[in-house]
């Protein structure tokens, strides 16, 4: 089993490595001149080279790839000595944990992540994001949850009901739910319940998880209601339908027969033998829609003002701010690759058959 899971994590590492490399020079090779969206009206030659040199783009592309893999890697190397040098080891980007010396000028060193500042605000991208992932994570994790939950319990319900009113009634509503846009289905349901019967519901149409009044800043957990609704609407149409199909492809095999035959209970049947072997394809279900949630839940933060890293996203997009949108871009990607190997683990304790493989 730990070879297995080494081997995942080897695999994850490889596949994120490439993100990388994708995201570094597709954002490098886009128009626009960092320098000159820094500086606005004040750009004159001599200051756009300080920021150009600052930032690394008067090198070549390569040493700036080289550069960014550095800053990125939780451990780097750097040159000490020589402040011109491209790996230069300067105190304002890093908080570092001193490793060993390699010669006289170079160093290893233990530090975070630095995903470079922000052209606007001047802040450190890292910062942004801790600040507005929580807020997505609630969101994108209170979604799932409950889309995963009444998704699962729905499809054993229609696939046990197979052919009733209950079974063809949840098809129809998983179609509805699949193929609704999310921006679509969030205004209306912005409109209707935090709008229009917001007298007897008491939600809003808009409204983040932490709010602002004369006391401070407090939590206002009935502003996720809505946001979490719209968001869960397909995965929940995805879940149930995919559980109701795999259960009874899986209802069908041969062991199934076998242990009905025996003498077992239907229910004993479907939630100790059939249940736990269907349930491969709802995990990934299930994990993809987790990191597709994290990802894709702009419109739906936007809708509802929603103060997460989609909304950040959208603001940096719109102000061409790169570095924010690059480590955003890297955070899911991230995110992504955490969630398969999660899912990849969780397969070999559910199917040793998977290990062997």
């Amino acid at each position: 089993m730990i070879k297995y899971i080494l081997k995942r994590i080897f695999y994850g590492v490889l596949v994120l490595l490439g993100v990388i490399t994708v995201i570094f020079f597709l954002f490098n090779v886009l128009p626009g001149d960092p320098a000159a969206i820094l500086l606005g009206q004040h750009a004159n030659k001599d200051a756009v080279d300080a920021i150009n040199k600052d930032l690394g783009r008067d090198k070549p592309l390569t040493t700036q790839y080289f550069m960014y893999l550095n800053d990125l890697s939780l451990v780097s190397f750097h040159n000490k000595v020589d402040q011109k040098s491209a790996f230069f080891l300067s105190e304002d980007k890093y908080n570092y944990v001193h490793l060993i010396d390699i010669g006289e000028k170079d160093i290893m060193v233990l530090k975070a992540p630095y995903l470079r500042r922000s052209y606007i605000s001047k802040r450190r991208v890292s910062d942004i994001i801790l600040e507005t992932l929580p807020e997505t994570t609630v969101l994108a994790a209170s979604s799932i949850l409950i889309a995963s939950f009444l998704g699962i319990g729905l499809g054993i319900l229609a696939a046990v009901k197979r052919n009733t009113w209950f079974d063809k009634m949840s098809l129809i509503l998983s179609a509805l739910g699949m193929s609704a846009p999310s921006f679509f289905i969030g205004v209306i349901i912005a409109w209707l319940f935090g709008y229009v019967l917001s007298e007897y519901t008491g939600l809003n149409s808009v409204g983040s998880l932490f709010v602002f009044d004369v006391d401070g800043e407090r939590m206002e957990l009935k502003n996720l209601i809505l946001p979490t609704i719209t968001l869960g609407m397909r995965p929940l149409a995805i879940i149930v339908q995919l559980t109701r199909s795999t259960l009874l492809d899986v209802m069908s095999q041969d062991y199934i027969r076998t242990a009905r035959a025996k003498g077992l209970g239907f229910y004993s049947v479907v939630f100790k033998h059939a249940l736990k072997n269907a349930m491969n394809p709802v995990v990934t279900a299930i994990s993809g829609w987790f990191a597709g949630l994290m990802a894709g839940a702009v419109f739906v933060e936007i809708i509802f003002d929603w103060k997460g890293i989609g909304y950040e996203v959208y603001d940096a997009l719109t102000k061409n701010d790169l570095p924010v949108v690059m480590g955003a871009t890297l955070v899911f990607a991230t995110i992504f690759v955490i969630t398969n190997i999660f899912v990849d683990i969780a397969y070999g304790v559910l199917d040793p058959r998977v290990r062997v493989k």
